[in-house]
C-alpha cells in the first residue's frame, strides 16, 4: 500500500564487517604461510621431484607452515567471502570447521593431560626419529638445533642420543670426523665468543660423563620441556583460553549473521 513503510530484519553490518575484517587478515597470512612452504619445497628441489616429499624419515618442519597456513587460508576465504557475500553455506562451513578445530584442541588437551606418560614416550620416540634424519634435511638440522640452544639440552634424554644418527655414533666402523659428538647446539655457550664453533661437539662423547658437563648440556629435551611447560603454566593455559574464546567468539558471531541472513530472506519472501 502506497505511503505504508515495512520495517523487516537486517542484516547486522557490525557483525557483517567485524567477521570480514578478520577472516581477510587470516585468508591473507594464510596465503603467506603457504607461499613460504612451497617456496622452500622449491629451494629444496621438493616440488620437481614430488616424490622426495616423502623420503625424509623425521619431520620436514615445512609441513607445519603448508599445514597451518592451509587451514587458515580456507577458514579465512569461508569466512570473509560468506560474511562479505551474505553465503550462508559458507558460513555455517566456517562455523561447522572452526568448531571441529576447537573440538579436536580440547581433545587432544584432555588426552595430553590423562596419559602424560605415552605422550612422554611417543614425544620421545619423534625426537629420536628425527636425530636420525637430522642431516637428511636443513629446515629439520636448523629445527633441532633451535630447540637444543634455546631449551639448553641435548638429544631427547640425554647426549648418547645421538647415536642414533650414523655421523655421531661412536662405533669402530664410522668413519665420520663428528665420530662419538653431538651438534653445536649441544655447546654451552660462552658469552665471550662472537663466532659459534660449530666444531665444539666433536669428540666430546668419548670424554667421561663428568668431564662432558663441562663442555655440553647434558640434560635431554624432554625433561627441559616439561620444566619449561611447569615454569610458564599460567602462560600456556592463557594462550590456550585466549586461542579457545576467540574460536567461541568466531563461532556465535557467524551463527548470529546467518539466522540475520535466514531471517531477512524469510522477511522478504513473506511481504
Amino acid at each position: 500500500m502506497s505511503g505504508q513503510h515495512f520495517k523487516g530484519h537486517e542484516v547486522s553490518c557490525c557483525i557483517k564487517y567485524s567477521i570480514f575484517g578478520f577472516n581477510i587478515l587470516f585468508w591473507l597470512l594464510g596465503m603467506a604461510l603457504v607461499g613460504i612452504g612451497l617456496w622452500a619445497w622449491s629451494e629444496k628441489g621438493v616440488l620437481s621431484n614430488i616424490s622426495s616429499i616423502t623420503d625424509l624419515g623425521g619431520l620436514d618442519p615445512v609441513w607445519l607452515f603448508m599445514v597451518v597456513g592451509g587451514v587458515m587460508f580456507i577458514l579465512g576465504f569461508a569466512g570473509c567471502i560468506g560474511a562479505l557475500r551474505e553465503n550462508t553455506f559458507l558460513l555455517k562451513f566456517f562455523s561447522v570447521f572452526l568448531g571441529i578445530i576447537f573440538f579436536l584442541e580440547l581433545t587432544t588437551g584432555v588426552l595430553a593431560f590423562v596419559f602424560k606418560d605415552w605422550i612422554k614416550d611417543q614425544l620421545n620416540l619423534f625426537i629420536n626419529n628425527n636425530i636420525r634424519a637430522y642431516r637428511d634435511d636443513i629446515d629439520l638440522q636448523n629445527l633441532i638445533d633451535f630447540t637444543q640452544e634455546y631449551w639448553e639440552c641435548c638429544g631427547a634424554f640425554g647426549a648418547d642420543d645421538w647415536n642414533l644418527n650414523i655421523y655421531f655414533n661412536c662405533t669402530d666402523g664410522n668413519p665420520s670426523r663428528e665420530k662419538c659428538g653431538v651438534p653445536f647446539s649441544c655447546c654451552t655457550k660462552d658469552p665471550a665468543e662472537d663466532v659459534i664453533n660449530t666444531q665444539c661437539g666433536y669428540d666430546i662423547r668419548a670424554k667421561p660423563d663428568s668431564e662432558q658437563k663441562d663442555y655440553i648440556n647434558v640434560k635431554g629435551c624432554v625433561p627441559q620441556f616439561e620444566k619449561w611447560l611447569q615454569d610458564n603454566l599460567t602462560l600456556v593455559a592463557g594462550i590456550f583460553i585466549g586461542v579457545a574464546l576467540l574460536q567461541i567468539f568466531g563461532i556465535c558471531l557467524a551463527q548470529n549473521l546467518v539466522s540475520d541472513i535466514e531471517a531477512v530472506q524469510a522477511s522478504c519472501f513473506f511481504t
